[in-house]
């Protein structure tokens, strides 16, 4: 097993540079959807190194329920400083277990009480909230509806609403909440995966940003909703700032590429550029560490299977 059981741990820092260069030289829908693929993958790498070390540092300690033969000598030099990785992993997975659970017990308990506090409201894809403050939203579910205030909507023009509506609905039409959790979820299980969050969250907005531009037939008209909208909204009462709702976003940037033309709608970027570079470090950092983990995985099952007595 040797060092390959470390790799996924530091391997998601290759996904880094395509993180924000996803974001100015991809279609924003392909640039969510690698973004949380890599994340995923590479916090799914992790979390198996993270288990692999944990078998060892459980194995060394008294009154274990693991065979005798799991803490041998044998198996323990199969990982590099043994002593301290397997104990600092048990801590590790600890953490990331708390830290998961805290996130989808947030994503489930505010949806929840969200759709129980719409029960009285008529039905349909849009819910009016009388409110002062001005907010508006994609609330996941079965089915999904997009929230608004009455202050929101006062904040608009009417053309200008169609085009808030268009960009709520791309959010359920999309499930960006899903994206979104994910990867936050991903971030949970290793910080170094944190910063893809970000650049997840604004290339779901300027997908819903391109999406409302193409149902109203005026990008000049979506960039104003934007704007607008961005400007005087508020949180709306009682929503986390978690992954369920996608955030704002750098509103002068998405209102700058709304206010330019259509993003090229191509799958891969090309070779010989800044981002073709970063997307093929990426790519291989995810299949260095997927191969590693398997590595890994492989090796230590052949030393537990020698280690453990017929």
């Amino acid at each position: 097993m040797g060092v390959f059981v470390f790799l996924p741990l530091v391997l998601p820092l290759t996904a880094l540079p395509i993180a924000r260069l996803a974001e100015q030289h991809l279609h924003p829908r392909r640039a969510a959807r690698l973004l949380a693929t890599a994340a995923v993958i590479l916090a799914s790498c992790s979390l198996v190194c993270l288990g692999l070390l944990v078998v060892v540092g459980t194995a060394q300690l008294p009154g274990n329920p693991l065979p005798d033969g799991w803490s041998d000598d044998e198996v323990r030099d199969a990982v590099p400083h043994d002593a301290f990785a397997g104990k600092a992993a048990i801590v590790a997975l600890v953490a990331v277990a708390v830290s998961c659970g805290f996130t989808v017990h947030r994503h489930y308990l505010f949806r929840a009480r969200a759709h129980r506090a719409l029960a009285g409201l008529p039905g349909g894809d849009l819910a009016v909230l009388p409110d002062d403050v001005p907010y508006a939203y994609a609330l996941p579910g079965s089915p999904g509806r997009v929230l608004v205030s009455t202050a929101m909507l006062a904040s608009l023009e009417p053309a200008e609403r169609r085009a808030l509506f268009a960009h709520e609905q791309a959010h359920l039409a999309g499930r960006h909440h899903r994206l979104l959790l994910a990867t936050r979820l991903a971030g949970c299980v290793n910080p170094l995966l944190r910063p893809l969050i970000a650049a997840l969250v604004y290339s779901t907005e300027r997908w819903a940003d391109e999406e409302a531009a193409r149902v109203t037939g005026d990008r000049r008209l979506t960039a104003r909703a934007v704007g607008k909208a961005a400007l005087v909204s508020r949180p709306a009462p009682g929503r986390p700032a978690f992954a369920a709702f996608a955030a704002t976003g750098p509103v002068p940037r998405r209102v700058a590429a709304l206010l330019g033309p259509v993003p090229p709608d191509r799958g891969w970027p090309p070779a010989l550029t800044p981002a073709g570079a970063a997307a093929f470090v990426a790519a291989a950092g995810t299949t260095v560490s997927a191969l590693s983990a398997l590595n890994a995985a492989v090796a230590l099952f052949l030393v537990l299977e020698a280690a453990t007595p017929l």
